[in-house]
Parts: C-alpha cells; sequence; structure tokens
C-alpha cells in the first residue's frame, strides 16, 4: 500500500532548548513557513518539540504547561495550508496515577484535529518518562490528506524492534496499527546519541515498515540539552524497510521527504570517531551557549586528556573564546610544558603559564606542623591538583571563564582523580569518554597533520605529581581497565563473566570493580558530564554511595 501514498513531508529535525519555550515555538513557526515555501504538505516535528528534551522536573510546574498550551495555540494558528505533527506535554484529561501525557498535537489547516499520546514511557537509563506522564491507551490511524496514517512517539516504535532496554511493555503500537493497514508510518523522536548507535535507529525504522508494509519516517531531535547529546539522523525507510533517506547528523535539517517520487538506495554510512569527536563538540558547544556562556578557560598540563579537550573547546566556542593555561609544578617535565605551549599554537588559543610552584611551597609550610613526623604521600600530590583547581576557580570567577574539566572515563571509574582538584570545574567534557577512546580520537585529530604533537600522544600517561610518577604506578594498563569497565559499567556482567570475557585474573577484575564503588561519591560531586556512551557515570546510572554488596 506504501506506493498509494501522494504526499510531502517535511522532516524539521530541530534543536530545540529545554524549556525555552517562546524560542522553541518561533522555531517551530520558522519551520512552517520554510515547508510551505518548499510545497509540502505535513511538517513531522521531533517529540517533546515545544518543551525540548528532556524537560524533566519542569512539568510538575503548573504555569510551565499554561505556557505550553498558549505556545501550541499559536502554532495551530500558524497551520494553514499543512498538517503538522508537534511534541508537547499536555494534562492528562483521563483517569490515570499520573496527571500528565507525553503527546503529539495533530494539526491540520488552524484546526486540532486532536492527539495522540505515548503509550510506551522508558524508565530505564536517561529516561524517567513514569515520573511524569500516564502512558496512553489507545492508538488509531489519521486520515491525513487524503492517506491513512500512523502516529507514533519514539519509543513506542523501538519495543517492536526488541530496543527497549530490557523493559516488557504491555503492548506493541506498532503490531495495535497492523490491522487498520495504514499507508504511512510518522515517529516524532528524542533519541539520544551513544557511541556506534545511529544505524540501531534504521533498523528500527526498518522492522515497523516490514511489519506495516508502509513507508516510515522519523524525525529526532538534534543538538544537546545538558548532558544528553541528539545526533539527528532523522530517517526515511521505504515500505520494504530500505533506507531511502537521511537527516544531517549533529546539526538542524529540513528533510524533504516526497513519497510519489522514485527513490534511490541511501547508504549509511558514518565514521564512528568522527560521529563522537561531533558529539563531544555539540555537547560544549550546546551547554554553554544555551546557558549564555562562551567562553572556556582550562588546565593544559601537556597530557593526552587536556589536549583533546582544548581541540572540543576550540571547535565549539571558536579560538578566541578558549584560554588554555599552562600550571607547572616541580614535577611537571620540559617536554610536557614545550608540548603544551605547542599545541596552544596550533589551535591559536590564548595561553598563559602560572607556576603553582610558590603557592605550594606556602601550603606546605603552613601544614608542616600538622604533618610533623609524616612521610610525604597522596596528600602533597592532591594538594598540587586543588592549587591548580583553585587558579582555575579564580580565573572563572574574575574573567568570566567556565572551567572545563579535563579528566576522562577511566579515571573518573577508578576514582583516580582529586576532589576540588582537577575535578573542579563547569563541565566535564570527557567524562564519558574512556582512556583508550581519547588516544583514538587524539589519532583522528591528526589524520592530515599534526594538531595535537605526537610527544603527546607518545608520551606514557602521568598526573606528574611526584618524581617519575606513570598512571600505571596506580593502575593496570588502560585497556584492562577500560574492558572491566565496559563489561561492569555498560554490560552489567558480574567479576566473573568479566574474568572469563577479557582473560583476566578474577583477583584484579574484582579489585577495580571494587575501586569503581569506592569512587562513587567523588563522582558525585563532579560537573556534569556530556553522555556519549551506552552507560555515562553522571546521567543515566544510579548507585548508593553508601553499599555493603562489593
Amino acid at each position: 500500500m506504501g506506493d498509494m501514498v501522494r504526499m510531502r513531508v517535511l522532516v524539521a529535525q530541530l534543536n530545540p532548548t529545554v524549556g525555552d519555550l517562546e524560542r522553541n515555538t518561533q522555531k517551530i513557526i520558522e519551520a512552517l513557513d520554510r515547508a510551505r515555501s518548499k510545497g509540502s504538505d505535513i511538517v513531522l516535528f521531533p517529540e517533546l518539540t515545544i518543551c525540548g528534551y528532556p524537560p524533566e522536573d519542569l512539568v510538575l510546574h503548573s504555569s510551565f504547561i499554561d505556557a505550553m498550551e498558549m505556545c501550541l495555540e499559536r502554532i495551530i494558528q500558524a497551520s494553514y495550508g499543512l498538517v503538522v505533527l508537534v511534541g508537547l506535554v499536555r494534562r492528562n484529561p483521563y483517569s490515570g496515577a499520573k496527571p500528565l501525557l507525553n503527546s503529539v498535537a495533530v494539526i491540520e489547516d488552524g484546526k486540532l484535529l486532536g492527539f495522540q499520546d505515548k503509550m510506551l514511557l522508558p524508565t530505564y537509563d536517561v529516561f524517567d518518562e513514569r515520573r511524569y506522564f500516564e502512558p496512553g491507551t489507545t492508538i488509531h490511524p489519521w486520515i491525513l490528506k487524503g492517506k491513512k496514517v500512523g502516529v507514533i512517539i519514539c519509543e513506542d516504535i523501538w519495543q517492536h524492534a526488541g530496543y527497549t532496554g530490557g523493559t516488557r511493555y504491555p503492548c506493541d503500537p506498532v503490531l495495535e496499527l497492523q490491522p487498520h493497514r495504514i499507508e504511512l508510518l510518522l515517529n516524532l523522536s528524542a533519541s539520544p546519541y551513544q557511541f556506534q548507535k545511529p544505524d540501531v535507529r534504521v533498523n528500527v525504522c526498518s522492522k515497523a515498515a516490514q511489519t506495516l508494509h508502509c513507508p516510515v519516517i522519523l524525525c529526532c531531535q538534534a543538538g544537546a540539552n545538558d548532558q544528553l547529546v541528539f545526533d539527528g539522523y532523522s530517517v526515511y525507510v521505504d515500505a520494504q524497510g530500505k533506507l531511502r533517506q537521511l537527516g544531517k547528523g549533529f546539526e538542524e535539517d529540513d528533510m524533504v521527504v516526497d513519497l510519489n517520487a522514485p527513490a534511490s538506495a541511501c547508504p549509511f554510512q558514518y565514521d564512528p570517531l568522527q560521529d563522537l569527536y561531533k558529539a563531544l563538540v555539540i555537547g560544549v558547544r550546546d551547554y554553554f551557549h544555551k546557558s549564555g556562556f562562551h567562553k572556556a578557560c582550562l588546565g593544559l598540563s601537556g597530557g593526552i586528556d587536556s589536549a583533546l579537550v582544548a581541540c572540543i573547546a576550540k571547535e565549539a566556542l571558536g579560538k578566541e573564546n578558549v584560554l588554555c593555561i599552562n600550571m607547572p609544578s616541580r614535577y611537571s617535565s620540559k617536554e610536557a610544558i614545550a608540548d603544551a605551549k605547542q599545541l596552544a599554537e596550533n589551535l591559536g588559543v590564548a595561553y598563559k603559564q602560572i607556576s603553582i610552584e610558590e603557592p605550594f611551597e606556602d601550603y606546605l609550610e603552613l601544614l608542616k606542623p600538622f604533618f610533623l613526623g609524616k612521610e610525604a604521600d597522596v596528600t602533597e600530590e592532591n594538594l598540587q591538583a586543588r592549587i591548580r583547581g583553585m587558579l582555575l576557580m579564580a580565573i572563572s570567577n574574575k574573567l568570566g571563564y567556565i572551567v572545563i574539566s579535563t579528566g576522562n572515563k577511566s579515571e573518573m571509574g577508578m576514582g583516580y582523580c582529586t576532589l576540588y582538584g582537577d575535578l573542579a570545574g563547569g563541565l566535564a567534557a570527557i567524562s564519558d569518554v574512556t582512556k583508550t577512546q581519547v588516544y583514538a580520537i587524539a589519532r583522528w585529530i591528526n589524520r592530515d597533520k599534526e594538531i595535537i604533537p605526537q610527544g603527546i600522544i607518545d608520551r606514557a600517561p602521568s598526573a606528574e605529581l611526584r618524581p617519575g610518577q606513570k598512571d600505571s604506578d596506580s593502575l593496570p594498563s588502560y585497556d584492562i581497565v577500560d574492558a572491566v569497565l565496559q563489561g561492569y559499567v555498560e554490560d552489567y556482567l558480574s567479576p566473573q563473566e568479566i574474568s572469563q570475557r577479557y582473560k583476566l585474573p578474577i583477583e584484579l577484575v574484582i579489585d577495580l570493580v571494587k575501586r569503581i564503588h569506592r569512587a562513587e561519591y567523588k563522582r558525585r560531586q563532579a560537573p556534569p558530564g556530556i553522555r556519549v556512551t551506552k552507560k555515562a557515570f553522571r546521567v543515566g546510572r544510579r548507585y548508593p554511595i553508601v553499599q555493603g554488596w562489593l
């Protein structure tokens, strides 16, 4: 039946800001104007377009819902000549435990035809929709421009393909539409990015198309809100489930789908490392710009992590808005200092050097009576990190920069970081990027020419907080650390399963898992971080600080 459809759909892949109802509504109305100019019949927006996703506890404010209703009225008035499907939160007029619904307003030529409510509400990982919303209970086709169209929201299509985070829902909206012999399925989505995930979304649409024997169009939110990145890549598959069009990645896009035009195959080819880098860049850019900030500073040590963060910050904010500060101590190597300066020159960002030797000496003298008779240990190492954190925060306060912390996921996982030191900052840019991935991205950045000095990539990782220090003094190789993080944090494997899968001694695995749990209190106090993997530490993962399991 898919061949019978005659219509043009503008897939408005927008980047809304959570809570900015006025600006989001203006974006929607501007998209309607573009749709008319492009000869479109239907305009499809992402999930919860008016308020942005995820709005979290903002929806508990009655005034917020009131304002959204007013925005919807403006959109209805601006919809002349078009069918519009726009996502919003609305009050629940039915019985049920929750007072709100995650809905699509179905609008045609200045009139509200009704709503389709989201039936499957994810409550796993980064999603917490059952906290706010009552599930929709019914689904039916809509007659739009003379065609029978199914309308569903995000998770409603994922259940059918089996990608629902282990959740067993009581129904399958795709199957419930099957007896109606619809001619087109439209999905409004806010599906967060994670490393190597984009092609999964195509598979989900393809499965629905093959079941319903009709084309499927999915519109996905782009950009970043808070710690979540949305990669766009809106999807159009034909009635056989073959990919025909793909929206742009990580940016707003108007994808016009002409269902009457002959469509050729559209291979989905993407570079996972390039996408990971783009996700980090857009995560930083939107976190800053949507918060009203433009300038960032960071500690540039000459190590691989701060080098990557400097590249991300420059790409996200512009070289004129980035200040890199090298803060050497008595333990800093000449090579690391030289490489830090060279990297700043390569990037064209501002570079300053502030020695911490004098304040470090002053602190040691100040604390001497309290440390009398005790050998130097990690206390003195952490003191250096905290002096650096204090300097960065002082510059932030005085000059209006936001500090970007530079710790990676491997360090965060093991607690190999210092509270009020290298954890200080307003955003943790790479806290969900393992050390292994940090090196891979650095090599990708250098693919055409040397931007990150090769010495930074080649040098053994070191915090340089004591003579001759190497990360390997305190941790196993990062290949091992990252394997355990993958197994335990992302795949929920037991230590025994991790030991067998990665051929690691069980005692080593148990020790690393214990370290993960012991560091929970540190991560709870760390800055928000950009989520780019299946399971990040900072969002979507909830573990008690005090526990007796491990």
